[in-house]
C-alpha cells in the first residue's frame, strides 16, 4: 500500500504515534516535502534517523523548501523503481524531481522543490538554500520524462501545487516559477492524482488534486485516511 502525507519538518513524534504502527511491513509512505530530518547534523538529527531506518515500512520524501541541502546531498544517488533516488538508508529514500518510479506497478511522477514563502526569516538564520529553487536541468528533465512515459502518469507528486490551483485555494499569494511549471505539466498531461503539501492543508482543492498535511492519506481511495 502507497500512502501520502504532508511536510513533517523533522517531527519525529508524528512517527511515533501509535496510527503508524498500523502501517504493514513493505508499504510505502511519501512526504510531500519539506521532510526536515536532515538540518543541523546534531546528536538528536542521527538518533531521529536511526529510529526511522528502524522502521518496517518504507519512508520516501521530496525535497521542499525547508531542507539542509548540504546535508542531504551527501548521500549517493542509486537507481531506484525505474528512476534515479538518493538513498538515506534501506527503507529511505530522497525521490528526485523530475523522475518517475513505478511502485506497485503504478507510475509517479516526483518534483520537489519551491521558494520560501518566509525567506526572510530563513535568511536571517542563515538555513537558506538556492538549491530549494529547481534549475533549467531539472525543469527540462521532468518535461522528458513525462514525454518517455507517453504523457501519461498514475499519481504526481510535488511540493509546490500548480499555479491554477493555487490561485484556487488563495487568490492573493505570490505565484513562482513551480507553479507556473507544474501548471503547464497539468495541462498537458493525464494523470489520475496530483498530491501536493506546501500549502499545509488537508483538502481536495478540485477533482483530482488533494493538499496533504497531517492526514495519511492512501492511494486506493477504498481505504480511508487516517487523520492525526
Amino acid at each position: 500500500m502507497i500512502y501520502i502525507t504532508g511536510d513533517k519538518h523533522g517531527d519525529i513524534s508524528y512517527f511515533k504515534r501509535k496510527q503508524m504502527k498500523k502501517i504493514k511491513k513493505g508499504d510505502y509512505v511519501i512526504i510531500t516535502g519539506d521532510f526536515g530530518f536532515f538540518w543541523d547534523g546534531s546528536r538528536t538529527e542521527k538518533e531521529n534517523l536511526d529510529f526511522l531506518a528502524s522502521l518496517p515500512y518504507n519512508i520516501l520524501f521530496i525535497d521542499g523548501t525547508h531542507e539542509n541541502f548540504d546535508e542531504l546531498e551527501k548521500y549517493p544517488i542509486v537507481p531506484y523503481f525505474g528512476a534515479k533516488a538518493r538513498k538515506i538508508a534501506d527503507n529511505i529514500y530522497h525521490l528526485l524531481r523530475g523522475q518517475v518510479y513505478i511502485i506497485e506497478k503504478k507510475g509517479i511522477f516526483t518534483f520537489g522543490g519551491g521558494v520560501s514563502r518566509d525567506l526572510q526569516k530563513m535568511l536571517d538564520i542563515n538555513m537558506w538554500f538556492e538549491r530549494e529553487l529547481p534549475s533549467k536541468e531539472e525543469f527540462e528533465e521532468g518535461v522528458r520524462q513525462l514525454k518517455a512515459y507517453g504523457s501519461k502518469i498514475d499519481y504526481i507528486i510535488t511540493h509546490e501545487p500548480p499555479a491554477q490551483i493555487k490561485g484556487t485555494i488563495d487568490p492573493e499569494l505570490t505565484q513562482n516559477p513551480v507553479n507556473t511549471y507544474l501548471d503547464q505539466i497539468s495541462r498537458q498531461i493525464t494523470f489520475d492524482k496530483w498530491f501536493f503539501g506546501s500549502m499545509h492543508l488537508d483538502e481536495e482543492i478540485k477533482k483530482g488534486f488533494f493538499g496533504v498535511f497531517n492526514e495519511l492519506l492512501p492511494v486506493n481511495k477504498k481505504e480511508k485516511a487516517r487523520v492525526f
